[in-house]
């Protein structure tokens, strides 16, 4: 029988309860200790597990375990990796990999100089619904993809006022705005659909999010070298959503929509005729399948893929070097958007090897 990945949960809040109702589905790991800086919330998540030690010094739990997963405010995440990485332990980081790109590389060159496994937690690239997509595009039926748009609308943070902690989404400990905190979610997402991007230009705003220290609110476009185009809308501002968190593809023979509220992967195809006011069978569509599990973060399929990495020394479809490609990609729009220019988005990954 296989011997189980001794892990350590690290930062107790809302996503780390995501991962815990996601771990349980894994037979090969086994949670043998929880870290929080609050003792009680650290308690709750041990309650769902299978009696793991509670300690609030994650250095506490070094040879507990054989690696770690790390869901700790940003500016912390650097700090954290280092120390398990130093010690051999191989580390599943939360997004963003990192707040700078020094953090970044300095913890690349670490896990790699060490020889652990460095993944960032960028679950939907993981997702079977996404990851079927994702091979029906590659397959060629449906023609060239001309353009992929990413809507994510949610409403983040609103209750500061009423808060005497303010929250990690208010505070300067996030790194950037959301486009940074959330966004590096789609710009990897966009990464892997289209391939190496070109050029770029990005648009936030702090307005009806005052909570948000940079932009609550941006738009995102970007032209890839295939010459398809990508784009991201999002808010953490949306008092009311049609689209929440939804995906369309363009292609030559029809767009494709994954809806993340019902799970569903759509086809539209209908006759659209080209005079004012006719319009046939336009928003027609076909459900190609639906999610088989209930709406969540799915967290399990990443984690199962970090797994399989520790045992096999296989390198992780978002390790390091793919998370710095997509924040360096954020950081360079971010300083074209402050200089009023085009941002130039070639040339920002590392070497893959």
């Amino acid at each position: 029988m296989m011997e189980k990945l001794r892990m350590g949960l690290i930062g107790c809040g809302g996503m780390m309860k995501s991962h815990v109702r996601a771990v349980p589905m894994l037979q090969d790991i086994d949670i043998v200790a929880v870290c929080d800086v609050v003792r009680e919330r650290a308690e709750e998540v041990a309650t769902v597990l299978n009696d793991p030690v509670v300690v609030t010094d994650y250095h506490e739990m070094v040879d507990l375990v054989d690696c770690v997963l790390v869901a700790l405010p940003h500016d912390l995440h650097y700090e954290c990796g280092m120390f398990f990485a130093k010690r051999g332990k191989h580390v599943l980081m939360e997004k963003p990999l990192c707040n700078s790109e020094e953090e970044c590389v300095s913890l690349i060159e670490t896990c790699e100089r060490m020889g652990v496994v460095l993944m960032c937690g960028y679950p939907l690239r993981f997702w079977p619904e996404l990851v079927r997509l994702k091979e029906e595009l590659d397959s060629g039926k449906y023609g060239r993809v001309m353009q992929v748009s990413v809507w994510t609308e949610q409403l983040t943070g609103a209750d500061w006022l009423e808060r005497e902690i303010p929250g990690w989404e208010s505070s300067a400990r996030l790194g950037g705005g959301q486009f940074f905190s959330h966004g590096c979610h789609y710009v990897d997402l966009l990464l892997w659909f289209l391939g190496e991007p070109v050029k770029g230009m990005h648009f936030g705003t702090r307005v009806g999010t005052p909570w948000v220290m940079r932009e609550g609110t941006s738009i995102a476009g970007f032209v890839f070298e295939n010459g398809a185009l990508g784009y991201h809308g999002a808010t953490w501002g949306a008092r009311g959503t049609r689209l929440g968190w939804d995906l369309q593809i363009h292609t030559e023979k029809g767009m494709l929509e994954y809806e993340n509220h019902s799970g569903e992967a759509r086809l539209y195809n209908g006759k659209i005729e080209h005079i004012p006011g006719e319009i046939e069978n336009a928003y027609d569509y076909r459900v190609l399948w639906r999610r088989d599990e209930k709406s969540n973060k799915q967290t399990q399929y990443e984690i199962a893929h970090f797994a399989e990495c520790i045992r096999t020394g296989k390198k992780p479809i978002t390790d390091g070097r793919a998370a710095l490609q997509s924040l360096r990609i954020i950081w360079k729009m971010y300083d074209a958007e402050k200089a009023g220019v085009i941002a130039d988005l070639r040339g920002l990954g590392l070497p893959k090897d």
